[in-house]
């Protein structure tokens, strides 16, 4: 295809593709982001602080009502029990224990015999919010964190804070009371949510308009049956890698926009929340910091109310109780679930090797960059570089292999009710399992080397 044709291509790609997908997404959000700064205002104006969590409780509702109209209800359930739970056993000091396997046993109870998968599938995002944030509320009450159990206007405005409860992302009960008292409005606080929102818009476009149409397109690559497949599996990564980007930094501008993610220091208010950092994912250093780049509240919830608390198991099955964790949050979804365990034992074999590499050679090869003053010999020479540079090229392989089965391409029905098993064994069989023999290569020449 000539330089030309090629032009025209995006021309006709841009009409039809670029302009209508910028047009639904506003026209799905535009509600909730007008919500999200009347409830800003609404903070800011003052006045008693049991209205203003009315306030943010009364506007998340309705956002969950713009969203999954009478569905909405499961959610407001999940909430109330949680609540229910957290009062009945406001003396205890396993609260934490107990409500995750109450939220459990409703989730699994709630998919597997109460509501149709697509509608389950549609509310997941936002169960999962309410879950994560009812769960760290209550291990910080059974560790003294939070002196006392809220009250139910409390509990219901940090619950269901608009800013937070549809697109995520998971922020603190001290995040939400900051949020409450409500900082002046500035040029800064625009700015950073104008920016997430605009770069959420781009990731969109990309997810939606460039990614599955990258190869040749938009990057002039041909090849053989087998390099192929392989083209189109880093398609539908880039594809699906950029969708989460979007519900990241759109989750960004949602919070700002309502008054919470921002940091401060004496006088002086940073409104830096971030959700995602796109470029530790697409240009990574390791499948460790991929994990912790692409979603950052997240990662830091499993940290602190799942890792550490199963520390004391060993480290390979916190690890592995961590996405276990993970996955039950996301559902009963096979794909989510082969993703989310496998990415458990590649971080493991990646950071055991690299640690031990990095010891043998005495070589700054972790999987975290190290820090300026490590006991290191070897931190900047060329072999150390490229040896960082192969270990990042895995990562980005594995990446390739496992975001292969989210296809843009396949039915809608399927997207909307989750992908079968079938489709990811299918679509890992194509690819010959390449990404699960490597890590046991891996693991292997680990314990070689011990």
């Amino acid at each position: 295809m000539d330089m030309s044709s090629r032009l025209e291509v995006w021309q006709q790609l841009a009409e039809s593709c670029g302009l209508s997908t910028l047009q639904q997404g506003l026209q799905q959000v535009w509600r909730l982001l007008l919500l999200c700064l009347i409830c800003r205002l609404c903070f800011r104006l003052g006045g008693v602080s049991t209205v203003k969590h009315v306030v943010s409780a009364l506007a998340g509702m309705y956002s969950l009502f713009l969203f999954f109209e009478l569905h909405m209800m499961w959610v407001l359930l999940l909430s109330a029990l949680c609540y229910l739970v957290l009062l009945l056993s406001r003396y205890s000091s396993s609260r934490g224990l107990f409500l995750s396997v109450v939220i459990l046993i409703y989730l699994l109870t709630g998919e597997l015999h109460l509501i149709d998968m697509v509608t389950w599938h549609k509310i997941r995002g936002s169960q999962m919010v309410v879950a994560m944030k009812a769960i760290s509320l209550a291990f910080d009450l059974d560790r003294g964190a939070i002196g006392s159990l809220p009250s139910p206007a409390e509990f219901f405005g940090y619950i269901l804070f608009v800013g937070t409860v549809v697109f995520g992302p998971w922020i603190s009960f001290p995040t939400y009371k900051n949020a409450v008292e409500g900082k002046k409005l500035s040029w800064s606080w625009l700015q950073s949510s104008s920016l997430s929102l605009l770069k959420s818009q781009i990731c969109l476009l990309v997810s939606t308009c460039i990614a599955p149409y990258l190869f040749p397109l938009f990057i002039p690559i041909h090849g053989n049956s087998v390099t192929y497949k392989w083209l189109r599996a880093y398609e539908n990564a880039v594809s699906f890698h950029f969708s989460n980007y979007f519900v990241g930094h759109l989750s960004e501008g949602t919070s700002m926009l309502a008054g919470a993610g921002f940091t401060e220091e004496k006088d002086n208010i940073k409104w830096d929340m971030s959700v995602v950092k796109p470029l530790s994912v697409e240009m990574p250093r390791s499948m460790v910091l991929v994990v912790t780049s692409w979603n950052v509240p997240m990662s830091r919830w499993l940290k602190t109310y799942v890792f550490k608390n199963a520390m004391k198991l060993g480290t390979f099955a916190a690890i592995l109780l961590t996405y276990s964790a993970s996955a039950l949050l996301h559902g009963l979804s096979f794909h989510l679930g082969a993703v989310l365990l496998s990415l458990g034992f590649i971080t493991y074999v990646e950071h055991a090797l690299r640690k031990k590499l990095a010891a043998i050679f005495s070589a700054c090869i972790l999987s975290r960059p190290c820090a300026s003053d490590c006991s290191h010999q070897h931190k900047k020479e060329y072999w150390v570089m490229l040896l960082n540079v192969l270990f990042s090229l895995l990562t980005i392989f594995h990446l390739t292999y496992l975001g292969s089965m989210f296809d843009p391409g396949v039915d809608e029905q399927e997207v909307e009710e989750g992908y079968a098993a079938i489709h990811t064994i299918q679509r890992w069989s194509e690819l010959n399992w390449a990404s699960h023999w490597l890590v046991f290569a891996c693991w292997v020449f680990y314990r070689l080397i011990q």
